[in-house]
């Protein structure tokens, strides 16, 4: 037997996974005010948020780019054209593509990007490099475990 397997478990504190867990919780906790006012949830401003990048894009795309599985979007969606925010078209190329367009109220909440991204950096009390070198680090744990 090693040492490892008679100490136990770890403490879920010190797992690198309840970190990352715990902090993504508080951060989307964190944003949950000014998303309520918008009367849209976290996930729903991560699809606002690319169509503000990029207006009029297929369902695959925001599918992939938020790895997220189409079962899980395609309900979002719905509920972002049921509040006025989007539309699905059918893309003018190809009758088998759905396009998700911003409406002009959906437009209308552009300024909530940059607003909600002020606030945690002001929060959080970091400095624009120290928030890059977070980023860095996420972004190795990310691409690590897939």
């Amino acid at each position: 037997m090693n040492s490892a397997s008679q100490a136990g478990p770890p403490a879920v504190s010190d797992l690198l996974c309840f970190d990352l867990y715990a902090t993504s919780r508080a951060v989307t906790g964190f944003y949950r005010p000014l998303l309520e006012q918008a009367g849209i949830t976290y996930p729903q401003f991560l699809v606002l948020l690319l169509l503000w990048e990029r207006d009029s894009r297929p369902i695959r795309e925001l599918v992939r780019e938020l790895g997220l599985e189409y079962n899980t979007l395609s309900p979002l969606i719905k509920r972002l054209e049921k509040a006025g925010l989007l539309a699905r078209v059918t893309h003018p190329d190809d009758d088998r593509s759905v396009l998700v367009r911003l409406t002009e109220a959906g437009r209308e909440l552009r300024w909530l990007g940059t607003e909600v991204t002020c606030r945690l950096g002001e929060a959080l009390e970091m400095d624009d490099e120290e928030i890059a070198v977070l980023r860095r680090f996420l972004h190795k744990v990310r691409h690590g475990v897939h």
